[in-house]
């Protein structure tokens, strides 16, 4: 029984450790989630006002695809802690299965502190990590990793750049996915490529590489954020249902302790009757 109780008391306080976690994920999660659509919607306007700008006005070096593309660089969102269930383990093996079909050059660029170990075990092509962002992504965290990847895309040592990480469906669902962010595609996702006309001040060349920058900029922090908000729900579900495990665990352990109680009594109580019975049947003997 001593020994139960010592379980139940440490199962106790990994139960209270989950509950604080899952309060802090739900807090990180409503948080995170303020500014994801605006910014989507902001990346997707971007996206539409490129398309209505003539291709022949400007050669801009961020909208031409190269030919052959042979250096393609993947930007992998994973989150700065574990305790998130499968999320990293599955936009890792996403990013693995990318890898395996790719018959170009490719390397991989880490966005998150989470892993270390393993992408080393995993033998990934990481050219660079980007490790200090917090888990409520900044504007100027998105600048920082926007501007290294246009640098990299403009120098040749990146002929396309993807985008690899966990998009967030809802509290329960969330599913990995792959975005073109270089060369950007002005018709992607058939989103606003109709709408017009517009008029262009001071000129279309001018407003295409203001909307471009724009673009790669919101493009990257929209993904930024539905990285976080993706990593913070999937802490939430898997806080919960360590929860729960916890209570069915607590549950189990009492009912252990109970019967194990009863079986003490039910012997003391058999040792009482039998040593009762003992000295009736020596105050007997002695009568003889």
């Amino acid at each position: 029984m001593r020994e139960i109780r010592a379980r139940i008391k440490s199962v106790k306080s990994t139960q209270q450790i989950t509950k604080a976690m899952k309060m802090v994920s739900v807090a990180k999660l409503r948080r995170a989630q303020s500014g994801t659509g605006s910014m989507r919607l902001f990346a997707e306007r971007c996206r539409a006002v490129m398309a209505q700008l003539p291709a022949e006005a400007v050669q801009e070096p961020l909208l031409t695809p190269r030919h052959p593309a042979e250096n393609i660089c993947y930007v992998l969102f994973v989150g700065n802690r574990g305790l998130c269930g499968p999320y990293n383990q599955a936009v890792l093996r996403f990013l693995q299965e990318l890898l395996a079909a790719e018959e170009r050059c490719a390397h991989v660029v880490v966005v998150g502190r989470w892993g270390r170990d393993v992408m080393e075990a995993e033998d990934l092509p990481v050219c660079e990590t980007f490790a200090g962002f917090g888990d409520v992504p900044s504007m100027e965290d998105a600048r920082q990793l926007a501007g290294w990847l246009k640098e990299r895309y403009l120098s040749g040592a990146a002929d396309e750049v993807h985008l690899v990480y966990q998009h967030y469906q809802s509290a329960l669902q969330q599913t990995p996915v792959s975005l073109q962010l270089l060369p950007a595609r002005a018709e992607q996702d058939g989103t606003g490529a109709e709408e017009g006309p517009y008029l262009f001040e001071p000129s279309a060349e001018e407003v295409l590489r203001s909307v471009v920058e724009l673009y790669v900029g919101s493009a990257v922090f929209s993904a930024l954020q539905d990285a976080r908000v993706a990593e913070q729900a999937a802490r939430m579900t898997a806080m919960t249902a360590a929860t729960d495990a916890t209570e069915e665990l607590i549950g189990r352990l009492s009912l252990e302790l109970n019967r194990a109680r009863q079986a003490a009594i039910t012997t003391e109580i058999s040792e009482i009757v039998g040593g009762a019975n003992a000295l009736k049947n020596g105050e007997g003997h002695s009568s003889n």
